[in-house]
């Protein structure tokens, strides 16, 4: 029996097979004590695989999953610092729906291979992550999900935005899991209105789900090394993805 304090963590570089039996990069973070756990795929927001990204994932390490971030740029842009990876992600069109499906399905067969996995699974993302969360959640089959600002589910995207980000709304009926959406109620992507349909959609097809809005705070509020960051909407969003994957994931 290891003797390790609950908050040991171990975090590193990975290389998982993603879509298309592709070797990519992976960021994953592991509780080192032992126990039965839940395991986690938090996926990257548009600027990347980045020291925010692998901040989540080791503060869900912490909390008690074993947590995974696919790079999903590793293809177009292998070992590039984050925003050049984005660059040149986004001059190839972004990440096509499909393939981030793949990469998906091979972080959780990645996490199913650790010691203690318990075979309960999470998906989690922000931003365009958020979106991916949705469309993983609607693809795969998982024990829950977590929208943070997922833009483009409901909207058509701007000008200059990456083709691969169209509307994904239709999916609805195939959601595996509960869905948990956080939002910030000045947020032009999503709008209010575009959660509001989703809500609506969601609510019609009986998928359970539980969506929260953040008055004065936009898109990007835990980001925190960004002036979009608001403490007290990132706090309570915390609070509630830490209860919502503990009511589904742990045990």
């Amino acid at each position: 029996m290891n003797s390790f304090s609950a908050d040991a963590i171990q975090a590193e570089t990975v290389t998982i097979t993603g879509h298309g039996g592709h070797e990519i990069e992976a960021y994953r973070a592991m509780p080192l004590a032992e126990g039965s756990r839940g395991g986690i795929v938090w996926i990257h927001h548009m600027p990347g695989y980045d020291r925010e990204t692998k901040e989540f994932v080791r503060r869900l390490a912490v909390s008690g999953y074993h947590t995974v971030a696919p790079n999903l740029y590793s293809r177009e842009a292998p070992g590039a610092a984050p925003d050049d990876a984005a660059a040149a992600a986004r001059a190839a069109g972004g990440v096509p729906d499909e393939r981030l499906v793949g990469d998906v399905a091979g972080a959780v067969e990645h996490l199913r291979s650790l010691p203690g996995a318990n075979g309960k699974f999470g998906v989690i993302g922000h931003c365009s992550g958020g979106r991916h969360a949705y469309l993983a959640a609607c693809s795969l089959q998982f024990g829950a999900a977590v929208d943070c600002y997922g833009a483009f589910i409901v909207e058509d995207p701007p000008e200059g935005m990456p083709k691969t980000m169209q509307p994904i709304l239709g999916l609805a009926s195939n959601l595996s899991c509960p869905l948990l959406g956080l939002f910030g109620a000045e947020d032009r992507f999503p709008t209010p209105d575009g959660v509001a349909t989703l809500d609506a959609e969601l609510t019609r097809l009986g998928k359970p789900h539980e969506f929260h809005s953040y008055e004065g705070a936009g898109h990007s509020f835990f980001s925190v090394d960004r002036p979009a960051y608001r403490p007290e909407a990132a706090v309570d969003g915390w609070r509630r993805i830490e209860t919502f994957f503990g009511t589904h994931l742990k045990g």
